[in-house]
């Protein structure tokens, strides 16, 4: 139920992300999620890759200040208010989310939605009462 992400800090400056993409290309990296979280001296750039720790000694590699982060990765309906039940789903057993961001799915109807919350654990069971499914990395890759 847990998807490893990877954060990678970049300046904020032209061509950062450009080169990000170009090192994970030549490494054969494909990008199944993205997000971009911004200040103005610097951006989080949040990638859900097949191969989290291989794509991590890349970067690294590279010179990037990267880290993995365990996220959950949940199934919505994609439709209007898929969204707004998970996350009345954890506002209603005090779960706070550090972020998320969402992608349409594979699998026609539904989206996911990557979810980075105060307790783990938690929110697995809160979504699993609510009978919400929590996604595995392969199903994330449509395996």
């Amino acid at each position: 139920m847990r998807v490893k992400q990877i954060s990678v800090f970049l300046e904020n400056k032209s061509g950062q992300l450009a080169d990000v993409g170009a090192v994970l290309a030549e490494n054969n990296m494909n990008l199944r999620a993205l997000s971009i979280a911004d200040t103005k001296d610097y951006g989080i750039l949040r990638v859900i890759v097949p191969d989290a720790d291989g794509a991590l000694e890349v970067l690294r590699t590279a010179g990037y200040t990267c880290k993995i982060t365990d996220v959950l990765a949940v199934e919505i309906d994609d439709s209007p208010g898929g969204m707004a039940r998970v996350l009345a789903v954890l506002s209603d057993a005090g779960i706070s989310v550090e972020y998320a961001y969402a992608f349409i799915s594979h699998k026609a109807g539904y989206a996911h939605m990557i979810l980075r919350v105060s307790e783990l654990e938690k929110t697995v069971d809160a979504l699993a009462k609510a009978q919400i499914r929590t996604l595995e990395m392969n199903e994330l890759l449509g395996k």
